[in-house]
């Protein structure tokens, strides 16, 4: 049976050692740590872009235990999520500091970085994989509240949406460029 450990029967109903969340993301890793490892691998392997059967029903399952209702999203809003449950099954998460930080931390270089934040489309889905890779390496998790909300907000058509990308950027970047400097002034002492 390849359903998660820790999750009862009626998805609708939390486990009763889950925490509250007040947010998708957090929730999300909670059930994406707490799954099977052929989930979690199924859920490594997935290709959001172009979803197979079986990582779709992996997929479904880890959301709606999250408490996301993918049921009445639109055909372009799996594929997003899809990307989110595949990097956090890849680097983890972790909200205790920021991106553009762990980033650094993670020595994930400056033009990488440049390209995650300047890259649009098939370009930035075929990009943030390789970042989260790099950072796993390093042992170091993302911030997906950050990161999630990029990716849900990146290819949206709407002009709201696209203003809130670019200043999640810009949120990412100052952080990032701020630890780099440091990090030059201090070995320069």
């Amino acid at each position: 049976m390849t359903t998660f450990d820790s999750i009862p029967l009626d998805l609708n109903a939390a486990p009763v050692d889950a925490p509250a969340f007040r947010e998708p993301f957090g929730a999300l890793s909670f059930y994406i740590q707490r799954a099977s490892t052929g989930e979690r691998a199924a859920l490594a392997r997935l290709q959001p872009d172009a979803l197979q059967p079986h990582q779709l029903a992996a997929l479904a399952r880890v959301l709606l235990a999250a408490g996301l209702a993918p049921e009445q999203w639109h055909a372009d809003t799996w594929p997003r999520w899809a990307l989110i449950a595949h990097g956090m099954a890849l680097a983890g998460h972790n909200d205790k500091q920021l991106l553009g930080k762990q980033l650094a931390n993670a020595g994930v270089s400056e033009s990488r970085v440049t390209k995650l934040l300047t890259s649009r489309g098939d370009a930035f889905i075929q990009l943030v994989p390789r970042v989260l890779r790099l950072m796993a390496s390093k042992g170091i998790a993302p911030n997906w509240r950050e990161l999630g909300e990029l990716v849900l907000k990146e290819s949206s058509a709407l002009p709201s949406s696209q203003a809130k990308a670019e200043a999640i950027r810009l949120q990412i970047a100052g952080p990032y460029f701020s630890a780099l400097a440091r990090a030059v002034a201090k070995a320069t002492v």
